[in-house]
């Protein structure tokens, strides 16, 4: 009894991992396989509380919309719905773009956002005026970097998860792995500009 328990832990075990290398090998890793180690991002989707305070902050709001990063387009969708469009996403994940693509077509609103297979760091983002990102603290310094260069003054960041290190959020929402940052982009510049004068 003792052996046959024992062989049927260690199946346990090879079977598990069995899995967990087969999931990354085939839902995460295809995003991975062009991006810098230091900028890869596993998926973790977000929470319907980080979403609700992610379009809270950009309520009232207009213009192009994306998310960096779409994963499975949950954010996309609910910026749609809220009324923010053109909302799109950029992914590099092909899975997670059919899964958001099917969640859209589950939604009605198959045609109506997009999902793009993109590198976000090739994009040019001088016509969005809201900005999603639920990326890794690795991610936002360059990042930020490529926001002030891009972005017109009066975009909106909202930065899900991490806030941006070296910026000064307009607002805030929520509290602990919920909580949400924006940041308008004239209050940005002015802020770098004033600590580059001093």
């Amino acid at each position: 009894g003792e052996a046959l328990g024992g062989r049927g832990l260690l199946a346990l075990a090879v079977a598990t991992g069995a899995a967990a290398w087969a999931t990354w090998a085939v839902l995460l890793m295809p995003g991975f396989r062009r991006v810098p180690l230091r900028l890869q991002v596993p998926y973790q989707p977000s929470s319907p509380r980080q979403v609700a305070n992610a379009l809270a902050l950009l309520r009232g709001r207009a213009g192009k919309t994306v998310d960096l990063g779409s994963g499975d387009g949950r954010l996309v969708l609910e910026a749609y719905k809220q009324g923010l469009r053109p909302a799109l996403g950029y992914e590099l994940n092909p899975w997670l773009l059919c899964l958001a693509n099917y969640r859209a077509w589950r939604a009605g609103c198959h045609g109506k956002v997009s999902f793009l297979k993109k590198d976000l760091w090739k994009v040019n983002l001088s016509d969005c005026h809201n900005v999603i990102v639920f990326l890794a603290p690795s991610v936002k310094p360059p990042l930020a970097t490529k926001l002030l260069e891009e972005l017109p003054d009066d975009a909106r960041v909202v930065a899900g998860r991490f806030p941006f290190p070296s910026w000064t959020p307009s607002s805030t929402l929520g509290q602990g792995l919920e909580q949400v940052w924006a940041y308008d982009m004239k209050e940005v510049r002015q802020e770098a500009q004033g600590s580059a004068r001093g």
